[in-house]
């Protein structure tokens, strides 16, 4: 069963929310990574990792010029950094990648946040399931003390 996207996002934010809980800020990137696709993936999800994407331009086409840290069941990219504060820049990472992958929603988390509720973003490119969705437009997403996602 394909599961809808916006369940997709509440559990990678609640599995990250929890990671950040109990072993908290600091670590390296690759550390979150790998945590938060093993369990991800123990929750029955196809994560990728390091997923390589491609681009044609000009008519020609270069492999591998950039990665997305997590693919999450071919329709969700999560791209994790662990720094002070996010540069606005990454944002606009992850809707370039979203765009390059035809996809509708990433998530943009940064594990270097104090509270995680500060470092989690929530990207759109012209997702259609939302009435608040608009193309190409970044979303402040929060957890609710009930485990919701809410933006």
């Amino acid at each position: 069963m394909v599961q809808d996207i916006d369940q997709i996002s509440h559990d990678v934010i609640g599995v990250a929310m929890r990671l950040h809980r109990d072993i908290g800020p600091g670590l390296l990137e690759s550390v979150y990574e790998t945590l938060l696709a093993g369990r991800l993936a123990a929750m029955g999800y196809r994560v990728d990792r390091q997923w390589a994407i491609n681009i044609i331009f000009d008519g020609v086409e270069f492999t591998e010029v950039a990665r997305v840290d997590l693919l999450i069941d071919e329709r969700l990219v999560v791209e994790i950094k662990s720094v002070d504060n996010l540069n606005p820049v990454c944002s606009k990472q992850v809707l370039t990648y979203l765009k390059l992958l035809h996809l509708p929603v990433g998530l943009l988390i940064n594990f270097g946040e104090a509270t995680l509720k500060q470092g989690i973003r929530r990207l759109v490119n012209d997702h259609k399931d939302s009435a608040f969705s608009a193309p190409l437009r970044e979303n402040h997403s929060t957890q609710a003390s009930d485990g919701r996602t809410q933006d």
